[in-house]
């Protein structure tokens, strides 16, 4: 049974950083495209960002030049590292990784951006 398990979450000041990892478990598949989405309350689930096996990544526009995602294909593994964060950075963050032909989502990590 594949498992997604986040970490790093928590409550930052506004320009300040965050690093949220999730290790993927249960399979000796790697995973194709790996990627974290967020969702802020009252909102529309979005994506962040998202990086293929081979390196390849696609930011959205509210988050480049601050957000860097990077994967360790040998650990199974992709992180998000948050820089310069906003208040409206605030949400639940979700990692989602495809191992086709199936896309799977970790049980979210809450952000905070507040002083």
């Amino acid at each position: 049974q594949v498992q997604l398990v986040e970490s790093g979450g928590g409550l930052v000041q506004p320009g300040g950083s965050l690093r949220l990892s999730c290790a993927v478990s249960g399979t000796a598949r790697s995973s194709s495209v790996m990627g974290w989405y967020r969702q802020a309350p009252g909102k529309e689930r979005e994506s962040v960002a998202t990086i293929t096996r081979g390196g390849i990544t696609n930011y959205a526009d509210s988050v480049k030049g601050r957000f860097t995602i990077s994967r360790d294909n040998a650990e199974n593994t992709v992180y998000l590292q948050m820089n310069s964060l906003k208040p409206e950075d605030t949400a639940v963050y979700y990692c989602t990784v495809r191992i086709l032909p199936t896309t799977y989502w970790g049980q979210g990590t809450q952000v905070t951006v507040s002083s």
